[in-house]
């Protein structure tokens, strides 16, 4: 019988903004990525955080079915999610078993086509609802300014997706400077328009939430001096990308 740890960051109660409904959100440990917006700096590390079974962190979230109604339900978000894959898969799988509502929360960050990951990969998918993908930047240069690595897994990772059939949302954080540029915007909308499963697209406008945290981890901090995007800058890109709200 599985029964693997995982190392987890925090837990939110009560989560409106992370998949369908009412979700208990469980944020792990460990990132590959190193965004220069990122609001949690404080999750990179692996190692740091509270050591739970699955059955343990599961029990905790079912403690809260009552506020979940029909749509609601359990999304795992990071950090990465899908760098503890053999600690999720059980998670999400014994989840099921009880009919609970899965969501991922992923950059795409770790997927690869290559060896044995790739088959725990599709496993994963098996109890796996919904998918939210985080698209950073479109150009792969520029990708590699913003978080420190490439993009071409992540795309391919959608276009995956798209081919299984697999539920997607789309999340973009619009970063002046960096992201918010009409070209990238067009490029990501027709990247977008060739995935058939993309149910809902999202732009999360840059914020500077986060900064004290860098400060307080001694990091320096790249986007100093950038404010967040406008109110007009923010409905551009929606309407680029095609949000009717």
């Amino acid at each position: 019988m599985e029964n693997h740890m995982g190392y987890v960051h925090s837990l939110e109660s009560f989560g409106s903004v992370d998949g369908p409904g009412v979700r208990y959100v469980i944020f792990l440990s460990g990132c590959p990525m190193r965004c220069q917006f990122c609001h949690n700096p404080d999750t990179w590390e692996m190692k740091k955080g509270t050591l739970y079974s699955a059955d343990d962190l599961l029990e905790k979230a079912l403690r809260y079915r009552n506020y979940w109604g029909d749509k609601g339900g359990i999304t795992v978000s990071g950090g990465e999610p899908l760098m503890q894959i053999d600690f999720l898969t059980e998670l999400f799988r014994k989840a099921k078993e009880k009919g609970v509502h899965t969501t991922l929360d992923t950059s795409g960050a770790p997927f690869t086509e290559e060896g044995s990951w790739f088959e725990k990969w599709k496993e994963l998918m098996k109890y796996t609802d919904l998918v939210m993908l985080d698209i950073k930047q479109i150009d792969d240069e520029q990708h590699k300014i913003l978080t420190g690595r490439t993009n071409r897994n992540i795309l391919r990772m959608a276009e995956v997706l798209s081919d299984m059939g697999k539920p997607v949302w789309i999340r973009h954080v619009l970063v002046p400077e960096r992201s918010d540029k009409d070209e990238y915007l067009h490029r990501l909308a027709d990247f977008i328009h060739t995935l058939k499963n993309v149910e809902k697209v999202e732009v999360l406008p840059y914020h500077t939430l986060g900064v004290f945290k860098w400060e307080a981890l001694g990091i320096p901090y790249a986007l100093e001096g950038i404010k967040p995007p406008t109110k007009e800058r923010v409905e551009n890109a929606e309407r680029i990308l095609g949000i009717r709200k």
